[in-house]
């Protein structure tokens, strides 16, 4: 088996890499070797037998299969420029991006590695920290069949539950990922429109988050138990399960994506304007769902439910 290489352990980059590294402890394969802009949060990585590597082209060069997890389009393009401008040889590595990025960010960086014989493949995700932890995401691969068969055993069944094939195109997957966001916001901000409903015409939210969960599935119910636990806006020293930042640059995409198509996105806009109310209001360490806050304010209430971080302080 290649050696494989990790980059970037947020809080859905982290858990990723260690469902990877636990396979690979069970297949007798070699570690996992992880870098990442803050080295100490690979801490848990290395107990369970991971190898820390503070250079990315240095890991690079021990890796045949390099998978990136990174906040926005920037930064994978600096980690491919790194690797490129390294002098060490990228033929026939593997490198797999399971960041959500804009396609022409796919495109042109699957260009520059085929330039110098690498492979590029785009794999998206979808799922909350939860559901990564649980290794049960949804990957959507774009790129060369092969490729994506010798990456596919280190996916399904250890991050994934599911693997959706689009085909040779890396662009396909991402283009699949900016369009499932928009399902994704578009149901955060209709769960938190239920719950202050049900919240202020006495019905409550305890009924409401049951039936979100029976009615519309386990992912509905997982963004409700984001507002009734106070997720939505955790402890200031804790990380969000999916920053609204984050939410943000992903809505960004898909409206210049739309734009280019001429399709409105009417109510991803309704969305984007409360998240980014949250975000002005309460700062940066909220989670994507914290619309919610502002839906509350609007109804009358305070920002804050009694579990999040000032309702519980």
């Amino acid at each position: 088996m290649a050696r494989i290489g990790w980059y970037g352990l947020g809080s859905m980059g982290l858990a990723m890499a260690t469902n990877l590294q636990k396979h690979l402890v069970r297949k007798t394969a070699p570690s996992l070797i992880y870098s990442n802009r803050t080295m100490a949060r690979g801490d848990a990585l290395k107990a369970l037998g991971g190898t820390p590597e503070t250079s990315f082209s240095k890991l690079v060069a021990q890796c045949g299969i390099v998978f990136t997890m990174v906040s926005n389009d920037s930064v994978l393009q600096q980690l491919v420029s790194s690797a490129i401008e390294s002098g060490h040889s990228l033929k026939d590595k593997i490198f797999v991006d399971c960041s959500t990025v804009h396609p022409k960010t796919v495109s042109a960086t699957a260009t520059k590695l085929k330039e110098k014989g690498a492979i590029f493949l785009a794999a998206p995700v979808f799922g909350g920290n939860p559901i990564a932890v649980d290794g049960k995401l949804v990957f959507a691969i774009g790129g060369p069949k092969k490729a994506a068969e010798v990456v596919r055993p280190l996916i399904q069944d250890v991050m994934g539950r599911k693997v959706i094939d689009c085909g040779e195109e890396a662009t396909r997957s991402s283009l699949l990922k900016i369009a499932g966001n928009i399902v994704t916001v578009n149901m955060m901000e209709a769960v938190g429109e239920a719950q202050v409903f049900a919240e202020r015409t006495g019905l409550g939210t305890g009924p409401m988050e049951e039936l979100i969960g029976e009615a519309f599935g386990p992912v509905a119910g997982g963004y409700s138990k984001r507002l009734t636990t106070g997720a939505y806006a955790p402890p200031l020293d804790s990380r969000p399960g999916f920053g609204v930042s984050l939410a943000i640059k992903d809505a960004k995409h898909a409206f210049a994506m739309a734009q280019d198509h001429d399709v409105e996105l009417p109510g991803l806009q309704v969305s984007l304007d409360n998240m980014e109310a949250a975000r002005e209001y309460a700062g940066e360490c909220l989670d994507s769902s914290s619309m919610y806050g502002v839906l509350r304010q609007k109804a009358g209430l305070q920002f804050w439910n009694d579990k999040s971080r000032q309702g519980s302080s």
